[in-house]
């Protein structure tokens, strides 16, 4: 889905994405030229309102390429998605904007207590990816009215989702890893800030503001399975970047006769597992768009069933990033080198909790 200009263009920039530890000037100018962070907003608010498999394909070859820049396009991609379930008219009023940028903390990690018409939010979130660019900031924080917390039927605490204007948001530059460096994704807090009861939305599809068939999937499997492209698009990168490393050591006659055939049957082995088990998600996310295309919000087992597979799919990637790096030889721990800045990237990102058992 990339022509090679754009993949020469991402090669290029990544590095100095890494170096800077956020996206770079020009690597944003690449995104919204592009309008990537749009993926999935609808296309009366200049979105590229992308069919879901199609937008799972790209996120997939965007992280086998960089999959810092990836995982940035798909989390702020992913927020901005919430276009869809916000007040028509505001949503108009905050996509004016072609650099619009949501991005934030899916955890519910502060209060907001209702005044008047106004919600009086403080808290403190984590890992808000791409917080140096961000134009609005999310999270989910637990209602408080009449100085009490807001229960449901089951006694449970009820949260909202809020966007806030990034003026009023303290970021806390707090993101210091080893992988997905680029992606920044720092911390924020919100100390008493005010925002308009139209800034709460409720993210479900049974409180969609807008017809696209995109609206109709449940916000965890479509986290789950975009969250996952990046993971295999960045294993995708390291099992290709292997066998060149092989064919190269293969060049050696000693090592050929001793290693080859064993080494490039292993790694023929791994994919061949790999590939089927992303056939297996690939096949999730084609009846979940079908339901969704029908107008159907889809079947519970589909969904329960992503969850698992996803998991699992992660799991073996990490065991076998583990398993394989030891027979790569020192270029795969030096910093600069394109396999460890892809393994690197793989086990940061195995940090998140929805690519963990």
């Amino acid at each position: 889905m990339l022509n090679q200009d754009k993949i020469q263009r991402i090669q290029e920039l990544q590095a100095s994405g890494i170096k800077n530890k956020a996206l770079t000037r020009e690597q944003l100018d690449l995104i919204y030229s592009n309008n990537w962070f749009n993926l999935w907003v609808p296309k009366e608010l200049n979105g590229l309102e992308i069919p879901f498999l199609d937008g799972l394909n790209l996120l997939e070859e965007l992280a086998y390429w960089d999959g810092g820049l990836a995982w940035t396009v798909t989390l702020c991609a992913g927020a901005n998605m919430f276009a869809g379930f916000i007040d028509p008219q505001l949503a108009k009023l905050v996509w004016q904007d072609p650099k619009v940028c949501f991005g934030g903390s899916g955890r519910v990690g502060g209060k907001a207590e209702l005044i008047d018409d106004n919600y009086v939010i403080s808290g403190f979130w984590s890992y808000a990816t791409g917080a140096p660019h961000l134009t609005h900031f999310t999270l989910n924080a637990e209602i408080v009215e009449n100085g009490q917390v807001l229960k449901n039927d089951a006694g449970e605490s009820v949260y909202y989702s809020f966007f806030v204007p990034r003026e009023d948001v303290l970021v806390h530059y707090d993101w210091d890893t080893f992988g997905l460096e680029c992606t920044a994704s720092h911390s924020f807090s919100l100390d008493k800030i005010q925002v308009p009861k139209s800034h709460a939305f409720i993210l479900d599809p049974a409180y969609k503001s807008s017809d696209s068939a995109l609206f109709n999937i449940p916000f965890m499997p479509f986290a789950e399975l975009t969250l996952l492209m990046n993971y295999t698009g960045m294993f995708r990168r390291f099992l290709d970047l292997i066998e060149k490393y092989y064919f190269e050591k293969s060049k050696d006659q000693v090592w050929a006769e001793k290693f080859s055939k064993s080494r490039f049957r292993q790694i023929d082995e791994i994919r061949s597992e790999f590939d089927t088990k992303v056939q297996v998600c690939k096949e999730l996310a084609g009846k979940i768009w079908d339901d969704a295309l029908l107008n159907k919000v889809g079947d519970e087992d589909v969904f329960a069933e992503v969850g698992r597979v996803s998991r699992e799919l992660a799991k073996a990637i990490r065991m076998n990033v583990a398993e394989l790096m030891p027979l790569l030889g020192i270029r795969a721990a030096q910093k600069e080198n394109e396999m460890n800045i892809v393994i690197r990237n793989l086990f940061t990102a195995s940090q998140h909790s929805l690519l963990n058992l």
